[in-house]
């Protein structure tokens, strides 16, 4: 069932968060969907412009559209991630989308407001949710590559002026996550105190965090096992700083890059162990099945699981 984001955000507001997915594969969209129907969960299925690019919007809508019905207790919205005017009235006027996102956070404050707030205007008219961003983070993932001299966090004085005169429906922070395997560089973790000045200034608004992967040790060990030189020193947003995020208005958290990681793991251990075989078929039911282990977990972390008897739809 595709439901509006703006019913899951004032549901989940300071109890629990929603976990966005950012999807490319048949095998993810399947792991995913079981996993919420499972947990009973409420879900964002998200998808960039580069994921678009990969297949075609169609093809991924399709694939959206297929499993709500093959898993038709799965209860989720549609959302463009990280897109600009173009990725968005696209978007909009596919009637596919609940909510788009204009990505104007490394324009000046006034220009930022200037494009988002177009967006905003044709969103609305198509009832369609509008997430913006403010603060630049850090990191590489799709075609996004900023470097931490580039980042900035957001600044909480800005905030209230940016959401009255955009009237954006949710805002994206840079609050000391990043896109990517390497996160926190610096070792300075998620600046909670930008976090609670911001929910100080727009209460009950939805704020949410990009770069939200965990990047877990134990994957990357087990891929540089089988091959790979991922850097070990990675570091992830830690369990604690997840939960303890939800509490300052954090609705929206971004996963991509930990299911790229179990991507990486399934394939190159499978074909390490049986260098003999070269049908996709197999690892890629390995990987549905990490896939769906990984949402039920993260499900679970988040606080969503069993939310959606709760919500009111």
């Amino acid at each position: 069932m595709i439901v509006s984001p703006k019913i899951f955000y004032t549901h989940c507001y300071g109890k629990y968060a929603i976990p966005a997915i950012n999807i490319f594969t048949l095998e993810q969209v399947i792991g995913l969907f079981r996993a919420g129907q499972k947990a009973n969960a409420p879900f964002i299925v998200q998808m960039t412009p580069v994921a678009r690019n990969y297949t075609h919007p169609d093809m991924l809508l399709g694939m959206i559209k297929a499993a709500s019905k093959i898993y038709p207790k799965a209860t989720f919205a549609i959302h463009l991630d990280h897109g600009n005017e173009a990725h968005a009235f696209d978007a909009i006027a596919s009637n596919s989308f609940n909510s788009v996102m204009i990505d104007a956070s490394h324009d000046p404050f006034e220009k930022n407001v200037e494009r988002t707030r177009a967006v905003v205007i044709k969103a609305h008219k198509n009832n369609v949710l509008v997430e913006a961003e403010l603060g630049v983070l850090s990191g590489v993932e799709d075609d996004l590559s900023i470097d931490e001299k580039s980042a900035r966090y957001t600044q909480p004085s800005e905030v209230e002026q940016f959401v009255k005169k955009t009237q954006c429906d949710s805002l994206a922070v840079a609050v000391g996550t990043s896109h990517g395997a390497y996160k926190f560089s610096g070792g300075q973790g998620i600046q909670f105190q930008i976090l609670q000045d911001i929910q100080h200034r727009i209460p009950y608004f939805p704020i949410v965090l990009h770069g939200g992967s965990a990047v877990n040790e134990a994957e990357i060990k087990r891929i540089n096992k089988n091959g790979g030189r991922l850097n070990s020193s990675a570091l992830g947003v830690s369990s604690d700083e997840i939960t303890e995020a939800i509490k300052y208005g954090v609705c929206k958290i971004n996963i991509a890059t930990d299911l790229r990681l179990i991507w990486a793991r399934v394939h190159r251990e499978f074909f390490n162990d049986n260098p003999e075989l070269f049908d996709p078929i197999i690892p890629g039911k390995s990987y549905m099945e990490a896939c769906e282990t990984f949402m039920l977990e993260k499900f679970e972390l988040l606080g969503a699981t069993g939310q959606v008897s709760q919500l009111k739809i």
